[in-house]
């Protein structure tokens, strides 16, 4: 017992001192070593706090009561050290998030701002494809339309962005009912192939439709959200609007998970024939995860219009799809926290290897060979 009690109290010491350390490292070459240095110290200092407010306050009152239960033993002892590491992580985390951008400038934020959109974006393709195991290749389609439901209304009837959220998303999602609908009898290879049609559909329909759409021109003047006189307008700003629809969209997703519907999601997955037979109304199921996958998308794409204040085809090929598709198999499909990792890595390491532009490709070819050798199910992914 001794021992392990020193390892745990060993590693939470290293989790205070080395992951600052190593973060600071990590921003060194995006920030200079100054604000590097701020930042190591600063989330140094919040370490240290959520360490001793984590070690010592609530754990008197947690283990008081369990002492209370009959059964208490070395189990509850460790089930409460995990989770105690869990919340500290999660603090940890959740300060640095929201103190980031005070160290970077606009350049780094724009690229931040791209991240939190792609983690996103990835949130909402998890639902369809790491959840109920639908492999959509076309989910760049519902981003385009949520984006474009608000480009037109905004530059037509001025149509506010609090009011564009709701419609962009009700649209992509009216679209992800139809492609449900369609695909109710197709599986894997089958299912990949119609999904790619319906971006290529999608693609051409905005990119042709000149009277519409202003065809490869795109659609500029689009209006920026505001909160009465007070207009968002600076990188800084879209990054805590998006980080907000970030939140609101993973504590709906993981609410759904624990949910009757999640529990569905995931039993058609490992086996639709069984979850059938259970007596799991499957078409009704698949249809609610290509809607709500479709419904977060089109969030998306309202935010990327109003974010930008112009979109045009180009940014809703079928490569955006493999994209985002890439982001949910590299953080591990069927996880949340994966996702999110995962948006973050593809959008931020491409910047940070710019120096080594002749290079870069091959890394990403190496990483991408390790992954799939040394770690299959992803980086937060669960083996199957």
């Amino acid at each position: 017992m001794r021992k392990e009690r020193a390892g745990f109290v060993k590693n939470q010491r290293q989790w205070v001192f080395y992951f600052p350390l190593w973060l600071g490292l990590l921003a060194w070459p995006l920030m200079g070593w100054k604000n590097a240095g701020q930042l190591a110290l600063t989330m140094m200092g919040a370490a240290f706090f959520s360490h001793f407010i984590i070690r010592f306050w609530p754990h008197v009152k947690l283990q008081s009561v369990f002492k209370t239960v009959p059964f208490y033993s070395d189990r509850w002892r460790k089930s409460m050290a995990g989770l105690r590491i869990k919340i500290g992580f999660y603090v940890v985390s959740g300060f640095l998030i929201l103190i980031l951008p005070f160290f970077l400038n606009n350049y780094f934020l724009d690229i931040l701002n791209l991240a939190v959109l792609y983690a996103l974006l990835a949130v909402g393709l998890n639902i369809t494809v790491g959840y109920t195991g639908l492999l959509d290749l076309g989910y760049a389609a519902f981003y385009g339309v949520g984006a474009y439901t608000y480009a037109l209304l905004s530059t037509s009837i001025g149509l506010s962005f609090w009011l564009g959220i709701p419609l962009g998303a009700l649209s992509a999602a009216f679209f992800g009912l139809i492609l449900g609908i369609i695909t109710l009898r197709l599986r894997g290879d089958y299912l990949a192939i119609i999904t790619l049609g319906f971006v290529q559909i999608i693609y051409l329909c905005l990119n042709n439709w000149d009277s519409v759409t202003q065809g490869p021109n795109g659609i500029m003047q689009i209006g920026r959200p505001m909160l009465g006189s007070f207009v968002f307008r600076t990188p800084f700003h879209f990054y805590y609007l998006a980080l907000f629809f970030l939140i609101l969209t993973i504590i709906a997703v993981h609410r759904l998970l624990h949910s009757q519907i999640g529990r569905a999601w995931i039993a058609i997955r490992e086996d639709e024939v069984a979850a059938e037979a259970m007596g799991i109304d499957t078409t009704r199921v698949k249809i609610l995860a290509f809607v709500l996958g479709a419904g977060v998308a089109g969030v998306a794409g309202v935010f990327f219009a109003a974010r930008y204040t112009f979109i045009s085809p180009v940014s809703l090929t079928f490569l955006e799809s493999v994209r985002i598709l890439s982001m949910v198999v590299l953080g591990g499909m069927g996880s949340l926290p994966g996702a999110v990792l995962g948006a973050f890595l593809l959008t931020t390491l491409p910047e940070m290897l710019r120096g080594l532009a002749n290079y870069r490709m091959l890394i990403f070819g190496m990483a991408l060979v390790i992954m799939m050798v040394f770690r299959p199910q992803g980086l937060l992914g669960k083996k199957s």
